[in-house]
């Protein structure tokens, strides 16, 4: 899902199917991560580089 706001494309994973996740945007050199419960809460920013390898953590380990 992609959700449109100042300026930002913000996506869900396609593996949510309960709105309980993160989304991400992807500005110019860095990726925003919020919590898409809190979309006004707040939200951090990683580099791409980091941003993979932590979706690549995330694709081996059970949270």
């Amino acid at each position: 899902m992609y959700r449109h706001e100042n300026g930002l494309t913000w996506q869900t994973s396609t593996y949510t199917n309960s709105g309980a996740c993160v989304e991400v945007a992807r500005p110019a050199g860095e990726v925003l991560v919020r919590d898409s419960k809190r979309r006004t809460g707040p939200r951090i920013s990683v580099t791409p580089g980091t941003f993979a390898a932590m979706v690549d953590w995330a694709k081996t380990h059970q949270v």
